[in-house]
């Protein structure tokens, strides 16, 4: 509460929420909390986060990165930091705070239903450092714990239905239609016709069938946690990787000179 008093930190829906209840505002702090949210996106992006807030049911195909509703702050932070190299921090960290308001969405009374088919490259892409990478899979793992969270991984042997990511939105409105949302650099495009959908439908069918199973999608996300926690060993250098093989090399010399040793070892006359 006192970051947000203070200005550090931009709360959640649910602490706009709260406070409208705390001071009868009738809905005063979530607008305005919308509209400080909205103000960190570009407005390209605006009319989607508008959607993903009227969605009953949200499904997602991401292929590069993780989707943004479930990055960590760090996480988001490195891809905005990659996207933008020349974005002053403050600007950066604007940007990650809208990002991470959009999390309240599926922390809501009444959440979304939340289907993520996530690419295996995605999850093997270092983003930011290992560190960042292996909080983020956790981060992943606490989420499928969410019932109304699913996620799946399409492997990388399998050829995707698509090599662009989407979204399809369904709205909790039954007289509003379904949009299909696609994007490219600073643009972005929602399509409600009902070919386009139909299509998009289709395409999400497809890469759900080719995807794992959401118990096998965790098992192959906690494997690639731990090749990057334990197998890989992030603070060891280079220099350190030679002394380690020099020492290697020494231990075997010395255990092939033990039985040369012996076998010249002065014996008396007799």
């Amino acid at each position: 509460m006192s970051k947000v008093e203070n200005g550090h930190t931009l709360g959640s829906e649910i602490f706009a929420e709260g406070c409208d209840r705390y001071f009868n505002t009738s809905g005063y702090f979530l607008r305005l909390h919308r509209r400080i949210s909205d103000a960190g996106h570009p407005a390209w992006f605006a009319p989607y986060v508008k959607l993903e807030r009227q969605a009953a049911l949200i499904e997602d195909y991401s292929n590069t990165v993780i989707k943004g509703i479930l990055q960590t702050p760090a996480y988001a932070e490195a891809v905005y930091r990659a996207a933008y190299p020349r974005e002053a921090m403050r600007e950066i960290k604007r940007k990650v705070e809208s990002r991470m308001a959009r999390h309240s969405v599926i922390e809501r009374a009444d959440p979304p239903r939340l289907w993520v088919i996530l690419h295996e490259a995605a999850l093997r892409m270092i983003v930011g450092s290992r560190e960042t990478m292996g909080e983020q899979l956790e981060y992943l793992l606490g989420e499928i714990e969410c019932p109304n969270v699913t996620i799946q991984v399409l492997p990388n042997d399998i050829t995707p239905a698509s090599h662009l990511p989407f979204v399809l939105l369904t709205p909790k409105d039954d007289d509003e239609p379904t949009v299909v949302y696609e994007e490219i650099r600073h643009h972005a495009r929602v399509d409600a016709s009902v070919s386009a959908v139909k299509e998009a439908q289709d395409v999400y069918n497809r890469l759900r069938a080719g995807a794992l199973p959401p118990e096998q999608s965790e098992a192959l996300i906690r494997s690639i946690l731990k090749e990057i926690t334990d197998e890989h060993q992030p603070g060891l250098l280079q220099r350190d990787m030679g002394e380690v093989q020099l020492q290697r090399r020494n231990g075997r010399r010395l255990r092939r000179m033990g039985p040369r040793v012996r076998a010249f070892r002065h014996r008396p006359h007799p």
